[in-house]
């Protein structure tokens, strides 16, 4: 897979898609991992907190004017708009661990916490001891983790597009995304992203003992960083071209290794190699099936009236961005992007083979190669880039909102 040039154009008419595979190695880009911020990169955190401020703000609102109970004159404590769903899950585990006083799956009324990667419960758990509330602990984790992925996000986009706003507008169209919120929250995203796309990077540096090490890092904190490992060893295997390059090899196998010690961990708690997966099954209703099996619940949710509205509406999100990740796949097998093809469809499968689709709109903030080809789609056509922010901002403040109250629409 090639590296364009750094030379960066004058003009935005210059901005070009990614070049075609080359037959030799990539050179050695060094201009994007230097330590000075450049202008761009400037520019990059002031968006990025231009953005996380207008959440803030979002959040100070909706605690006035969605209170939990209608007659109350109490809106509630300022950080409480960002303590709902899967938050509770970290916080528990953070806090008390993952079987505390004995309790686990064998309970009735078990939480399966266990479906959770340990990496941001122990970082959770590490900026408490000097945060003492935990609920501003996990937002400065998800904040500074912010501020280092979108960098690295603007820095990926360059090494493929040459105009010279490629970076600010990758950057620009992630923030603005309907899941956004869900980076500037105690979730997992945002660290996830803070160590898969500076992987990414020292991969194209071929600096692959880094590589490895941030890959292994963010499978602690997600089970995509396997999904990352493997785009990582294609991305090897298609650049070694010396009997030395291939001497890092031994090096990807690394970030196996945490995926490995969680579920020994866990086997020597339950007796079940397999206790992350059976979590999921029992939470999330992740038991395997068929495809076009899970095409077809998830459209009878959607569709059926067998949901109530809010529901529903999520389950058409849910088939609406499955079709986008479809599309995604085919562009990046057309332009011969293997690796990437590679993580975008290990993501696709592990997501569209439950019961019925969950989560696939937040999992579309670990693509980063979408937001690049968003990119590039609307440096070429000024339309497109206003459909997307029209279609964006309404989009992005419901699902803020949703995830604020509590509530789903509807």
């Amino acid at each position: 897979m090639s590296v364009i040039s750094p030379r960066f154009p004058r003009s935005r008419e210059e901005a070009t898609v990614p070049s075609p595979p080359s037959s030799s190695p990539a050179p050695v880009v060094r201009r994007w991992v230097r330590p000075r911020l450049s202008a761009e990169d400037r520019d990059v955190l002031w968006l990025y907190l231009l953005t996380r401020a207008a959440l803030w703000t979002t959040a100070y609102c909706a605690r006035w004017l969605f209170p939990s109970d209608a007659d109350s004159h109490d809106p509630g404590s300022v950080l409480a708009p960002f303590e709902r769903w899967d938050w509770g899950h970290f916080l528990n585990v953070a806090r008390d661990g993952y079987f505390p006083a004995g309790h686990g799956p064998w309970d009735a009324d078990w939480d399966n916490r266990e479906a959770f990667f340990p990496g941001f419960p122990l970082a959770l758990r590490a900026v408490h001891t000097v945060v003492p509330s935990w609920t501003a602990a996990g937002l400065l984790i998800s904040f500074v983790a912010g501020a280092v992925a979108v960098l690295a996000l603007a820095r990926v986009a360059r090494l493929h597009l040459r105009d010279v706003d490629a970076g600010r507008r990758t950057v620009q169209l992630l923030l603005l995304s309907p899941c956004a919120i869900f980076l500037a929250t105690g979730y997992s995203e945002s660290l996830f992203l803070a160590l898969a796309l500076p992987a990414w990077l020292a991969a194209h540096r071929r600096d692959w003992p880094l590589a490895a090490t941030l890959a292994a890092l963010a499978t602690t904190v997600r089970i995509s960083g396997l999904f990352l490992a493997a785009a990582l060893a294609l991305h090897f295997v298609l650049t070694a071209r010396t009997r030395a390059a291939w001497r890092p090899l031994p090096w990807l196998a690394l970030p196996a290794l945490p995926a490995f010690l969680y579920a020994w961990y866990l086997h020597s708690r339950t007796g079940d190699w397999m206790a992350w997966k059976h979590a999921q099954e029992r939470g999330w209703y992740r038991r395997f099936h068929a495809p076009w099996e899970a095409w077809s619940n998830t459209w009878e949710s959607a569709f059926g009236h067998v949901q109530t509205t809010g529901y529903a509406f999520m389950f058409q999100a849910e088939l609406l961005v499955m079709l986008v990740g479809l599309a995604l796949a085919a562009l990046l097998v057309r332009r011969r992007r293997w690796p990437e093809a590679a993580y975008i469809c290990l993501s696709l499968w592990a997501l569209g083979t439950s019961y019925w689709y969950t989560s696939i709109p937040r999992s579309t903030l670990l693509w980063w190669p979408l937001w690049i080809a968003l990119a590039a789609w609307s440096l070429r056509s000024p339309r497109f880039r206003t459909a997307y922010f029209c279609l964006a901002a309404p989009l992005s403040t419901l699902f803020a909102l949703t995830y604020m109250t509590g509530r789903w629409a509807g």
